[in-house]
């Protein structure tokens, strides 16, 4: 769990290329991150298992075309994994039920920022707002929202203060809200998540 972004990025690559070894490697680092996003969307474990097959093939087939410049592999693969639930969805008619679910949660003002994030994700102003950030903070960001992890279970796993990992997903959020102005959106307010996990 400790891989750089840049050392999975070379991982990325070799696997890509033929290696048993960088596979296992990319999936024991990646597999709990598309899991976490596909059981969260689909709701069962059979589809979720499913979609995270659909991943890690893609991550197979595409991953010659993956660019670091444009972001770490986590946010890619979560953008991958939600592109591939949201299809799911749509072909299994359950997209309406999701909405419903969604419209549902947004009356718990936490909830809200959460899903507000998620659900924007979809349009490619938020995609992009998400790879212009920092290395820290779009993995933070990405790590608390679609990996399920806790703000105190990231600082534990990468070593740093509890108040370093807030600061890193608050002005992660902080600075989507100012690259999703300048892309046109509203000023974003109801996205500051602030501090949705302890």
């Amino acid at each position: 769990m400790g891989q750089s972004g840049e050392n999975m990025s070379d991982i990325l690559r070799a696997m890509c290329e033929g290696s048993a070894d960088a596979f296992d490697a990319f999936y024991a680092r990646y597999s709990a991150l598309i899991m976490g996003i596909a059981l969260r969307m689909l709701g069962d474990r059979m589809e979720a298992e499913d979609a995270c097959h659909d991943v890690f093939l893609e991550a197979l087939r595409r991953g010659d075309r993956y660019d670091p410049q444009r972001g770490s592999v986590d946010a890619w693969l979560a953008i991958m994994t939600r592109s591939r639930c949201l299809d799911r969805l749509r072909r299994s008619k359950k997209l309406i039920h999701r909405e419903a679910w969604d419209a549902e949660e947004a009356s718990d003002a936490e909830a809200a920022a959460e899903e507000k994030v998620l659900s924007q994700l979809q349009h490619e102003a938020v995609r992009e707002a998400l790879l212009a950030l920092p290395a820290r903070q779009q993995h933070a960001v990405v790590s608390s929202y679609y990996g399920s992890k806790t703000h105190s279970e990231m600082a534990s796993a990468w070593n740093v203060p509890l108040g370093t990992v807030k600061s890193w997903v608050r002005y992660g959020l902080h600075n989507m809200r100012k690259q999703l102005e300048k892309r046109g959106w509203p000023d974003g307010k109801s996205s500051d998540a602030g501090e949705v996990r302890k």
